[in-house]
């Protein structure tokens, strides 16, 4: 498996479920006993899984914003009620 392989699936894992392999991979360094290849190996799937899970808070931290930012306009934009 390449690194292109091995990291490729990640795109497609939801926010949780890449948490929960973050974890993993970081409980099995932590574990010691893998092979230098190994570690490398788990620490560039743990790399790519923190990036997802990042990229999923910023795009859930921009929705935020963007629902924020219509609910304000919608306060003051709306005509008073008769």
């Amino acid at each position: 498996m390449t690194e292109t392989d091995s990291t490729a699936d990640i795109t497609a894992l939801s926010y949780e479920q890449a948490r929960e392999e973050l974890v993993a991979v970081v409980a099995q360094l932590e574990a010691g006993g893998a092979s230098l290849e190994q570690s490398l190996a788990l620490w560039e799937r743990g790399e790519a899984l923190a990036a997802r899970c990042e990229a999923w808070l910023e795009g859930a931290r921009e929705r935020l914003d963007a629902a924020r930012n219509r609910a304000g306009r919608g306060d003051t934009e709306d005509p008073p009620v008769s």
